[in-house]
């Protein structure tokens, strides 16, 4: 059966524009939008479809709303979640999923309270490279994993940063690791689980005019005994495939950006790697992304609500990612 589903856009800046186009691929229909500058909003609802509501209230409350879609800085989720628990609309938000815990840990109360589906983008779960990887672990086929680390050595243009609140505490939570390196951090928790405990330096503004950081290094232990490094940064030129390596006691695999690069395995049996050449990395370019992962967790979303089951990527997630990031955060502070 194919799942058909009525979404309000919330914020119509560059993210949104692949969301829409994720929507028309697999039939979802954008009903409303909302942007606080309603010259963008009135742009995006006659490129893609739907109508341009002045308030992202009157977009929660949309008769024909079956979930909201927020495309804003982390800053604000919890606004609109509150008016969609209130009316029993479904959720999606934009990774990260806020800027701090507390904030995201209200959000998971807030929707489980009313019963509604909370998702949170982290399309990187659903690339072919990372679902390979995932059942891998999951059937031993590298052993024990002792090693498990990302590396998100990007460049991003004084342009980028130009707005005040780009790279800020307020709006974005921090800088590189907060904003880039989310999707990897998402990764390494879903393939390695838990992390023990942290080390971590950082630069503030080494490169930008930025108050966050734009170079962060953090030495992990996770809870399975496993070691590991995430390196992000946004000053790296001319920026380069982000990568995730793991180490187990039977092999090793890369991915680089959204392909699996590397798989050397010792004796390996069952599914074949999905080994690729070709990479889609946003390194430099923030919407150098691809649109299949983006589809498969929206179709997952909606199978979710269908079938009133948690989402891969629920609040529950999100809070997990952003847990490590503010416990690398804290640490870097402890040193600063």
């Amino acid at each position: 059966m194919t799942l058909h589903m009525r979404v309000g856009i919330i914020g119509t800046g560059a993210i949104s524009h692949k969301h829409a186009q994720a929507y028309k691929n697999i039939g979802f229909e954008i009903v409303a939008c909302t942007d606080i500058n309603p010259e963008n909003g009135r742009k995006f609802a006659a490129q893609h479809g739907g109508v341009f509501l002045p308030t992202y209230e009157e977009v929660c409350t949309h008769p024909d709303v079956d979930y909201v879609d927020v495309c804003t800085f982390p800053d604000f989720r919890l606004q609109p979640l509150k008016i969609c628990a209130a009316h029993g609309k479904h959720i999606q938000v934009q990774k990260p999923i806020s800027t701090d815990l507390a904030t995201a840990r209200e959000m998971v109360e807030t929707a489980r309270a009313a019963g509604i589906v909370l998702g949170v983008v982290s399309q990187h779960r659903f690339d072919d490279s990372s679902m390979f990887v995932k059942r891998a672990i999951d059937a031993g086929r590298l052993g024990k994993l002792i090693q498990a680390d990302a590396y998100v050595k990007w460049y991003r243009s004084a342009e980028y940063y130009s707005r005040p609140i780009k790279g800020s505490w307020a709006v974005e939570g921090g800088g590189a690791l907060i904003n880039q390196a989310i999707h990897q951090i998402d990764v390494l928790r879903w393939f390695a689980g838990p992390v023990k405990t942290v080390n971590a330096m950082w630069q503030l503004g080494a490169l930008h005019k930025i108050e966050s950081e734009d170079v962060v290094n953090a030495l992990l232990r996770y809870e399975n005994g496993a070691t590991g490094i995430i390196q992000a940064s946004t000053a790296m030129w001319p920026g380069y495939s982000e990568r995730v390596e793991l180490h187990g006691t039977k092999g090793t695999c890369v991915i680089t950006g959204d392909k699996l690069t590397t798989w050397d395995v010792q004796d390996d049996e069952g599914e074949p790697a999905p080994l690729a050449t070709s990479v889609s990395s946003g390194a430099s370019d923030p919407m150098a992304i691809s649109l299949e992962p983006f589809e498969r967790q929206f179709l997952d979303l909606a199978d979710a609500i269908r079938n009133k089951r948690k989402p891969l990527v629920a609040g529950e997630e999100g809070c997990d990612a952003l847990e490590l990031v503010e416990r690398i955060y804290n640490e870097c502070r402890s040193h600063a």
